[in-house]
């Protein structure tokens, strides 16, 4: 929501929370861009300009990157259009590309905010075991074309559960803030064929944080880096010592939670 229209937008009668469902592939983060370019939020509130009869802006519990999907993204936004909020979701996926989708809606609270009331978050990441390039994944998993030792990643995993100072694998030159989170479960599950999924669930993440875990604990099951040598890497509160940044790709911002709605797992 843009700083000078708060004011303006939440004297409106209604304050709507929506849960967003959508395909990054095509578009340029969830983040409102200036055209041409286009991201999530450009044809959302398009599109919820037409149903609510009014401009609408929206505020979101997270600003994906370019190509990263999100299953339960959380977005809310004040209108005094008077359509039912259980009328929404269809009204708006009518005039939505297949590739967005609200899942839900409800009337929420008058302070409610996605991103400012959010208590937690959980991301997946998937990886994909291949011994060939697959067209029909490559938009949605990184790609991996040798071995993956799982126990050593396993075990350099479990090393970030916990309170700590992230700062090994938070963004070069991000926003300042304090790179203390907490990760209360972090999970590596086998899905057959090749597939593999990471869980990831804590109070709050670093911009690229789940990117560049990833980045760092695969060239620990391929073998570049040891555990002990993530462990260095993690204490030395130094992104330089981590691996680039892994892809887009692969990343979903899973669900979020909130004190009113703890379970937003779609």
């Amino acid at each position: 929501m843009r700083p000078e229209n708060v004011e303006m937008m939440k004297a409106r009668a209604r304050n709507i929370a929506l849960t967003v469902a959508y395909d990054g592939t095509n578009y340029h983060g969830f983040q409102r861009q200036t055209p041409p370019v286009v991201a999530v939020q450009n044809v959302l509130e398009r599109a919820l300009r037409e149903v609510c009869g009014e401009t609408v802006e929206l505020a979101a519990a997270g600003r994906t990157d370019t190509g990263v999907h999100a299953y339960g993204q959380v977005v809310n936004f004040f209108t005094d259009g008077r359509i039912p909020t259980e009328r929404l979701p269809r009204a708006v996926n009518g005039l939505l590309p297949p590739d967005i989708v609200v899942t839900g809606a409800w009337e929420a609270e008058r302070e409610f905010s996605a991103r400012h009331s959010a208590t937690g978050k959980a991301y997946v990441y998937r990886l994909e075991q291949c011994t060939a390039p697959n067209p029909f994944t490559r938009n949605y998993a990184w790609q991996i074309f040798h071995p993956l030792d799982l126990e050593a990643m396993r075990a350099a995993l479990a090393m970030l559960v916990g309170t700590h100072d992230y700062s090994s694998f938070r963004a070069a030159g991000g926003a300042p803030m304090s790179p203390v989170r907490t990760l209360d479960e972090i999970r590596l599950t086998e899905e057959g064929s090749g597939r593999i999924s990471c869980y990831l669930h804590g109070n709050g993440f670093l911009y690229h944080m789940v990117r560049n875990i990833m980045s760092t604990v695969v060239n620990v099951g391929l073998g570049r880096i040891s555990v002990e040598r993530f462990g260095e890497i993690f204490d030395a509160l130094d992104r330089r010592f981590a691996s680039p940044t892994a892809p887009a790709c692969g990343l979903y911002l899973l669900s979020v939670d909130y004190d009113e709605r703890k379970d937003m797992t779609l």
